[in-house]
């Protein structure tokens, strides 16, 4: 078995997502299990370079995981030659002209969303990339979790028949900061540092139903901030300027309507921090981050409305479980590999930059919905 090495600088993994999910549950998990096996004899061996503005924050993180290299200058790790792959994971804010250093230096880019805090930013990172050659990706994780990928075979399977609605629901309180800490940084609160619940979902709610369902053809939305004082890390309150609770409703291709609320401020009666309901002429199901339960045409129950007296229909035990019927590994570490085997085999990939600027356009208008309140169509993008 030949190993092939490649360097990854891997810039904003001091953050949550950056450090969790994609350091320790993807590339330090792909180098625990031996490096990816690329079926041809030979093994991937990803070899990160941390990147990040806080020496002692990267140094510390190096020695925790026994990695040798990190780095607070972007600049000299992007002009060395051996790194092949530029990964960012930091804020919003800083991520478009990091991306341009990367594309300009002929690194293949991987990146969180959203990938800029407009349409015309997203475009220009999906141009610079294809006119440079560069293989580019765009994180978009929902789409391989178990619960989706069991309504997906749903879908494929057609047990759907024809799909009429997807209601979606997702969110959770987010502490305010003062008597408890909050779970999410304080950044996110902040418009002017690039947060807001809209800028951050709206991306993925339209992979999701773009990947499932079809194109989203036009969104009508109310956001709000429902909470507008929090207090930061260091215990000092601030002005919540960004939108902590979005409602959206989207039309899809094809003539599905779904209908998706977002919130940090919301307390959570549901099996799981989101979930997703799709109605069909032949069946419906209600899909979460990892559990799927269907109910056919066959077996649906025939209720009456009478609220005189209480329910006699156990309606929850009406549902069925859809099993596992695979092993599902990580989401995050499962769409890496993906992206590693489309550098290093140019195996086919298209969650790329241009992917991501059609969740940077839904963001872009939903809230431009809500300011307007308004209902606004969604154009295809193109280079």
């Amino acid at each position: 078995m030949t190993r092939r090495t490649v360097r990854i600088a891997m810039n904003g993994v001091t953050g949550r997502m950056g450090y969790r999910q994609h350091l320790v549950r993807s590339i330090l998990a792909l180098r625990e299990q031996g490096g990816l096996d690329l079926g041809d004899g030979t093994t991937l061996w990803p070899e990160p370079v941390l990147v990040g503005r806080r020496e002692h924050a990267l140094r510390a993180l190096a020695e925790r995981h026994g990695l040798t290299e990190w780095s607070t200058d972007l600049d000299a790790v992007l002009a060395d030659d051996s790194v092949e792959i530029y990964f960012d994971a930091q804020v919003t804010s800083a991520r478009v002209e990091a991306i341009r250093k990367a594309v300009a230096a002929g690194k293949h880019v991987y990146t969180e969303k959203p990938t800029a805090g407009d349409l015309a930013g997203a475009l220009e990172l999906a141009r610079l990339a294809t006119e440079k050659g560069v293989k580019h990706g765009v994180v978009q994780d929902k789409i391989f979790l178990p619960g989706l990928l069991k309504l997906k075979r749903l879908i494929d399977g057609g047990f759907f028949g024809r799909i009429l609605s997807v209601r979606g629901e997702f969110g959770y309180w987010v502490f305010e900061g003062d008597w408890q800490d909050a779970q999410r940084p304080s950044w996110n609160y902040r418009t002017e540092d690039g947060g807001g619940i809209v800028v951050d979902m709206f991306p993925h709610w339209e992979y999701v139903l773009h990947e499932l369902f079809g194109r989203v053809t036009s969104v009508t939305a109310h956001v709000a901030t429902h909470v507008p004082e929090r207090w930061d890390e260091e215990g000092k309150p601030y002005a919540a300027t960004a939108d902590d609770a979005a409602y959206g409703i989207f039309q899809l291709e094809g003539g599905a309507v779904a209908q998706i609320n977002s919130s940090w401020t919301v307390r959570v009666n549901r099996d799981e921090l989101v979930e997703f309901q799709v109605d069909g002429t032949h069946g419906s199901a209600v899909a979460g981050l990892r559990n799927c339960r269907v109910q056919h045409r066959s077996a649906t129950p025939k209720p009456v409305w009478n609220p005189d007296i209480p329910a006699t229909e156990p309606f929850r035990e009406q549902w069925q479980e859809v099993p596992d019927n695979a092993a599902f590994d990580n989401g995050f570490k499962a769409q890496w590999e993906l992206f590693l085997r489309h550098v290093v085999l140019d195996e086919p990939y298209h969650w790329d930059l241009l992917a991501g600027a059609r969740g940077v356009q839904l963001a872009e208008l939903g809230l431009r919905s809500s300011a307007e309140g308004v209902r606004l169509d969604v154009p295809e993008v193109h280079l």
